[in-house]
């Protein structure tokens, strides 16, 4: 089994370490990664310039200035002479709960995976400020996950995403599937200025879980669990596609 690795984080990240050093023993494993920090960076491709891939390693490779789905696509599309079966993306360094998924570089490099054919995960671990962050409990997590796609392959438009408390694996309760929950809308923009007196604004904080009852993937983590939720890449309302072609034709009711 072939494994490509990539992460919105950056090649120098701890989660990308941590999930890379899991997975070896399990199959042929091949990095491609962005140079630097593109959290937030979505499904996003670069059109506008080329990219530069620079080796930091055997099979290791870094996408300068590249996003993580350039990093899969480029994977996947060319850069290498031989195919991968699946597209594990993470260990992301914090959540990537409910409304978090359409933001998430580390959700996104799983998605570009899936889009181009392959089996995708997408693992987060929810962090926080005082947390232990226990990325080893994440990559195991990650592992656990790799082996039973191995033996039990899921429908291939699949993409599990993948929040795992910042907990000691012992502390684990489990495995939860879960849907996505959502969030409050995000906290006010912060201003500031530059040192030449002019404002500057930083996106303000993602906001409170909202909607994080029972079978949410927030309310698994909350409570210990592993949550688990498998996502689709179609976004449309199939239920309303019926009133909206009533609603073009001039009905109201």
């Amino acid at each position: 089994m072939k494994i490509l690795i990539s992460n919105d984080d950056g090649y120098q990240a701890e989660g990308l370490r941590a999930l890379t050093a899991a997975l070896e023993p399990l199959a042929e494993v091949v990095v491609v990664a962005p140079d630097r920090n593109r959290s937030g960076a979505s499904n996003s491709l670069t059109l506008d310039m080329p990219l530069r891939v620079e080796k930091f390693g055997k099979d290791r490779f870094c996408v300068l200035n590249g996003t993580p789905t350039d990093c899969v696509h480029l994977a996947v599309s060319g850069l290498f002479e031989h195919d991968h079966d699946m597209v594990v993306s993470g260990i992301n360094d914090g959540a990537n709960l409910g409304d978090d998924v359409l933001y998430s570089g580390t959700v996104a490099a799983a998605v570009e995976g899936r889009f181009l054919g392959l089996s995708a995960i997408a693992v987060s671990l929810v962090v926080s400020s005082s947390s232990a962050r226990h990325f080893a409990t994440a990559a195991r997590v990650a592992t656990e996950l790799v082996l039973r796609v191995q033996r039990t392959p899921l429908q291939q438009a699949t993409i599990l995403n993948v929040n795992v408390p910042d907990l000691p694996y012992e502390s684990l309760r489990g495995y939860q599937a879960t849907r996505l929950g959502f969030r409050h809308r995000s906290e006010p923009i912060v201003k500031a200025e530059d040192p030449r007196g002019r404002p500057i604004y930083w996106v303000g904080p993602a906001g409170a879980s909202q909607d994080a009852g029972p079978g949410t993937d927030f309310h698994a983590v909350a409570n210990g669990f592993v949550s688990v939720t498998p996502l689709q890449i179609d976004l449309t309302r199939h239920h309303l596609i019926g009133d909206v072609g009533e609603w073009l034709q001039g009905r109201t009711s």
